[in-house]
């Protein structure tokens, strides 16, 4: 079973996974209003990968006999300066995924949750993962800031992400 505090902690968190699903979403949409369509889809599947997240741990509360309690999602940005700029918001939000996750590993570690501590470890893994994935595409986007053939060509790159 659960602690309370690890059950708010988690359902918390359910709310930030839901919250950056919503955000990659507002970032796909603004993809597609810039007429750049692989960047969109890069943002949309993104979306579906954090609301994979989001369900990961609703299951694990249920199996660990807790209590899911779903809460408001706040409204996200709708415009960004660039695509740079959109994929450098991606990257801090990334950041802050980790730095959550951390904190949760943190919790479930000092209360002796070990069942918690071993779903946690996927997802620390996986923020190791997603951050530098975010990352590399800022670090290419800079270098093609001042050549619009090279953000063309990436746009094309993102679309086949799957």
């Amino acid at each position: 079973m659960l602690s309370e505090k690890m059950e708010k902690a988690l359902n918390d968190q359910i709310n930030e996974e839901l919250y950056s699903s919503y955000l990659y979403l507002a970032m796909s949409a603004w993809f597609e209003s810039q007429n750049l369509p692989g960047c969109a889809a890069w943002m949309g599947a993104q979306a579906r990968e954090e609301n994979g997240h989001a369900m990961k741990f609703f299951k694990f509360i249920n199996e660990r006999r807790g209590r899911v309690l779903l809460k408001g999602i706040k409204e996200p940005p709708k415009e960004w300066k660039s695509p740079l700029a959109a994929f450098e918001a991606s990257l801090n939000h990334e950041q802050h995924i980790t730095g959550r996750i951390d904190e949760l590993m943190n919790l479930a570690l000092a209360e002796k949750d070990h069942a918690t501590a071993a779903v946690l470890q996927w997802f620390v893994n996986e923020q190791v993962e997603e951050e530098a994935h975010v990352d590399s595409i800022v670090q290419k986007l800079k270098m093609a800031e001042k050549a619009p053939g090279a953000l063309l060509m990436m746009d094309h790159a993102l679309g086949e992400r799957k």
